[in-house]
């Protein structure tokens, strides 16, 4: 057992800045090209991979305390998407496209106005109801899938690792929405933490297709033992989870993909 704090009023004090970037349509491991409108996430997740663009940026406060803003995302995506051979982008690789500054700054509605014009192929990947927001847009597009990451279906745990983020319940009835309106939607299990295979009867008609994935990095290792949780940690447990959400996936019929 293990006592849940909520730790976002440990993270609301933030450093925004604004910024004019030199890149926009960058090449990415994962998709053929990856758009970040942002540096830094107000989400402020523990277990957050991105926080090694730390190293690049010379932040030295905490992850989900800084926030940079290209504001000429869109007029400089508009510029070099014509010297782009067009691919599939992935929004985003290193920040989430819809954290709640987007709503004053509308970069990713912008950008993504841009890349309809030029017919390219999207994969939105946000824990953010503002998804919401751009529905009439995303369905301008040929091929384009949005995917929400859930990372556990216990609310205790998800205040400890994601304390800034919406609820799941709020974000599983997200992608509701989303593949109701005939979108194509993907639920991102990632990092997989404890109580995880609890979702997939709650995403059972609402996504096309589930993503899993064990945790990759240590940024939340303090996490981890600071709540008695170093079990979740262990080779063990992700063999054990592997396992036992492939089997429910395959009972709910969901498409899915086991990357590790």
């Amino acid at each position: 057992m293990f006592t849940s704090v909520d730790m976002s009023k440990q993270l609301r004090f933030m450093i925004i800045k604004e910024i004019y970037a030199k890149t926009i349509l960058s090449k990415s491991k994962v998709s053929e090209y990856t758009i970040n409108p942002y540096i830094g996430c107000e989400h402020g997740c523990t277990y957050c991979y991105a926080q090694f663009m730390k190293r690049f940026t010379d932040h030295r406060e905490r992850w989900g305390q800084f926030l940079d803003v290209k504001i000429n995302a869109a007029r400089l995506l508009q510029h070099k998407i014509k010297k782009k051979r067009p691919g599939r982008v992935w929004i985003s690789g290193v920040c989430d496209p819809y954290q709640p500054i987007e709503r004053k700054y509308e970069l990713t509605r912008r950008c993504l106005e841009i890349l309809s014009k030029y017919g390219w192929l999207i994969t939105i990947q946000t824990k953010s109801l503002l998804v919401l927001r751009d529905m009439g847009l995303q369905r301008t597009f040929n091929d384009i899938e949005v995917g929400l990451t859930v990372t556990t279906a216990d609310e205790e745990i998800r205040k400890i690792f994601e304390p800034n983020c919406s609820q799941i319940q709020d974000r599983i009835e997200t992608l509701e929405k989303l593949h109701s309106a005939g979108l194509k939607t993907y639920a991102m299990i990632a990092p997989l933490l404890p109580r995880a295979e609890d979702l997939v009867t709650r995403l059972s008609g609402k996504v096309d297709y589930v993503l899993v994935d064990r945790t990759n990095y240590h940024y939340a290792d303090w996490v981890y033992r600071k709540y008695g949780l170093e079990y979740a940690m262990a080779d063990s447990f992700f063999a054990q989870k592997k396992l036992e959400l492939a089997r429910a996936l395959e009972i709910e019929e969901i498409p899915y993909q086991l990357l590790f």
